[in-house]
């Protein structure tokens, strides 16, 4: 007969505690009070002084009512006082709502109401949209303005209180709130603001925390690393990045725009090891003018998603002293939660074939418990023959607890027990994984299917493009045809002629774009390419 190992064996505090990344700080403050944790411009503040601020500012937000499920909204830049909220705000049972700095007003006024938004934290930058923001929104929540010390430009006050005044009046040793059970939320990410489907993604503490673990592994961030925040931290929380660093005792170097010659400088005086951003980051380090270049003190790790760097830039990147590493994810699953795991054998490659290895999104983060492809009508896993497209599918505790306040949203990405990225790929017979478009972005020309993400890749072979997009363009034969929307490297030269002849020799005719339009192509804030406003330009083409 079996041993009856669950009699009398009960979790109790002992044994069971709730995971979450607020307590990396206590370790570390713990640990090593006086090392470094943040730079900004002239400030240095050690580990000692960030867990009593962000002791001091959860005690505040109690003060004011602030308690479980409440949400505190920030609209702040790559600052100490958005590092303080990622672990001040949960450790006063609320939840962070980190709002995408370029918003407009009235998406921003839907967010409040949606998140039923009860205390804001406002960088003074931001005070015009924020102020026409409060305006249309229903909820009145208590603001507080934030005037950052780096901030060189005007802006009004909005609230009565700045927020050096809310943190001082805080208590240093307040016993912060340990959530009851990990399922509690910490965070609030919106990926979209329209009114009809609204698509709050809410994560959970063990998600945070393992996330967070995630990224110390898939990083080799080591001990003590020093990260440069050129991602910005409203998306996805920072990739988990403001836990994880703290997790690891490093130091947090913030940035309040990205610019080549402040981060050179940062990266040369601080001896930047790791940075995250999109590939629009590495073209701004790229493309820096000669004067503002700094020789980096070491290999510096730089971490981006998005599209795969074509193979021209990793050169770049490689020759300028980055080492690239292509993550992927999205925001329901706390940012990226896929990573290109690299095999040392395929360094003898050549340089053509990294670059095709480079490309591929590759295998799951340790902390993710299944990655897959299936076909999503049957759920079937699709043939490993890197040619059969299936809809990318994430399953684990990574994944959001769901879409608040939509559960018609919710149910419809958990179908089939698994989450829907609506990403469409396929499987190498390595197991790695290969986007080759959104399900909305692919081209459907006479009824063959072409991948946006493969006729842009053979525009980015070309060396006189620096930025390509590809879109549908409706056509009254084809159904659709591609579009490609291009920016050219400073000082190149290229005609709509010689890029569709380039397309000729790299892919099948029916794949080459029939339209070239040379426009600088719209990008999110994080440096996402708004295929959405592509598509509608080219209807005017």
């Amino acid at each position: 007969m079996p041993i009856a190992y669950d009699i009398d064996l009960d979790r109790n505090a002992a044994n069971f505690q709730p995971l979450t990344p607020l307590g990396f700080l206590e370790r570390s403050a713990a640990i090593f009070p006086d090392r470094l944790a943040v730079v900004h411009g002239p400030l240095r503040r050690n580990y000692r002084d960030l867990y009593a601020r962000a002791r001091r500012l959860a005690s505040a937000l109690a003060a004011h009512g602030v308690g479980k499920n409440d949400t505190v909204t920030v609209m702040l830049a790559n600052t100490p006082a958005m590092l303080e909220c990622h672990f001040g705000v949960p450790m006063a049972g609320a939840v962070l709502n980190t709002l995408n700095t370029r918003l407009d007003a009235a998406i921003i006024a839907f967010t409040l109401d949606h998140a039923e938004t009860k205390v804001l934290i406002t960088d003074r930058e931001f005070s015009g949209v924020m102020k026409q923001a409060l305006a249309q929104a229903k909820v009145k929540p208590l603001v507080i303005d934030y005037d950052d010390p780096e901030f060189k430009g005007a802006g009004e006050r909005l609230g009565s209180m700045e927020y050096e005044e809310l943190v001082s009046g805080g208590d240093p040793e307040f016993n912060w709130i340990m959530p009851g059970d990990e399922w509690d939320a910490i965070a609030l990410n919106y990926t979209s603001g329209t009114t009809g489907d609204p698509k709050g993604v809410v994560y959970h503490h063990r998600g945070a925390y393992l996330l967070a673990m995630g990224n110390l592994l898939t990083g080799a961030l080591g001990r003590a690393p020093v990260y440069l925040w050129t991602l910005p931290m409203f998306h996805c929380n920072g990739w988990c990045f403001p836990w994880s660093i703290v997790l690891a005792g490093g130091v947090q170097v913030c940035l309040r725009q990205v610019r080549a010659a402040q981060m050179f400088d940062l990266i040369a005086s601080e001896k930047v090891t790791h940075l995250c951003g999109a590939p629009v980051v590495m073209s701004t380090l790229l493309n820096a003018p000669a004067n503002e270049k700094k020789p980096l003190p070491h290999t510096v790790e730089f971490f981006t998603a998005a599209a795969p760097p074509p193979e021209a830039v990793l050169a770049a990147m490689r020759e300028a002293g980055f080492n690239v590493t292509h993550l992927y994810g999205l925001t329901e699953v706390y940012g990226p939660a896929v990573v290109n795991e690299w095999d040392r054998a395929w360094d003898a490659l050549p340089a053509n074939e990294q670059a095709m290895k480079k490309a591929r999104q590759g295998v799951r983060y340790p902390v993710l418990e299944a990655l897959d492809v299936l076909d999503p009508d049957t759920m079937e896993s699709v043939p490993a023959d890197g040619e059969t497209l299936g809809e990318v599918m994430f399953r684990g505790n990574v994944v959001m607890k769901g879409y608040l306040k939509n559960p018609a949203s919710t149910k419809a990405a958990f179908a089939g027990g698994w989450f829907h990225s609506g990403d469409l790929g396929v499987k190498h017979p390595d197991g790695y994984v290969q986007l080759k478009d959104r399900s909305k972005d692919i081209i459907i020309s006479g009824g063959e299917n072409i991948s946006s993400i493969e006729v842009e890749d053979a525009l980015y072979k070309h060396p006189a493009v620096q930025v390509a997009a590809v879109v549908a363009r409706p056509d009254e034969k084809w159904g659709e045809t591609p579009c490609a929307f291009i920016e050219l490297r400073p000082g190149a030269s290229a005609s709509a002629d010689e890029l569709i002849e380039w397309c000729r020799q790299h892919l099948a005719r029916f794949k080459v774009p029939r339209h070239i339009v040379f426009a600088e192509v719209p990008k999110t804030s994080t440096g996402k390419i708004q295929k959405f406003r592509l598509r509608d330009m080219a209807k005017t083409v």
